[in-house]
């Protein structure tokens, strides 16, 4: 009776824990989504490195719109269509993305994915926290993350894990910026000779 009545008190005293350490974590990635999600919007630099191989570049951010710029290609999504201009062929492809597709451009989509559908916990690291994301339906496009915090509650690294396998972007020079809408959107007149490929 003694084992049992201590097996229940360290079940119990063990979800309590889990239960902390979800709150937290949630409270630590709600403070870096307010900074991120910045109204007016924000930019940084990024290194993006995975199975398909690594680029980086500089991206803008601006609630769910992002704009992504490396030596090969520029992608606008304006929060429903993404424009995909490939510099060598001088292609175009406007597509509606999913979600695996628009984290995998848009290291700051976990902004709002956190929120929905992930158990969190995490651990203290020394640049400041490092939570992990487990996604609780395994159909998901995103099976896990793991995003490492600073202690100025800016995003260094996100980790995610996909059908693909794991792919890593590490953020830097984050900077508060106000960028109009138009910032995420194809603009046709600045590449006239581009052909456009719509995949919808």
């Amino acid at each position: 009776m003694k084992r049992f009545v201590f097996l229940l008190t360290l079940t119990v005293f063990s979800l309590c824990m889990s239960a902390q350490t979800q709150v937290q974590a949630r409270k630590i990635l709600d403070k870096t989504a307010s900074i991120v999600g910045r109204k007016g919007g924000a930019s940084a630099s990024f290194t993006i490195k995975g199975k398909h191989g690594n680029a980086s570049g500089r991206i803008s951010i601006k609630g769910n719109k992002f704009t992504a710029r490396t030596s090969d290609a520029i992608v606008w999504f304006d929060g429903k269509t993404q424009w995909t201009y490939m510099k060598s062929s001088q292609e175009v492809n406007v597509s509606n993305p999913t979600e695996a597709q628009q984290q995998a451009m848009n290291p700051y989509k976990f902004i709002t994915l956190y929120k929905n559908g992930f158990n969190l916990s995490m651990k203290n690291v020394a640049s400041g926290w490092q939570i992990h994301l487990v996604a609780t339906n395994k159909n998901r496009s995103i099976k896990e993350m793991y995003i490492t915090v600073g202690k100025d509650y800016l995003p260094k690294e996100v980790k995610m894990l996909q059908a693909s396998g794991w792919t890593t972007v590490a953020i830097s020079g984050f900077k508060a910026s106000n960028i109009s809408d138009s910032a995420f959107r194809f603009n046709a007149r600045e590449f006239p000779h581009a052909e456009i490929i719509d995949l919808r």
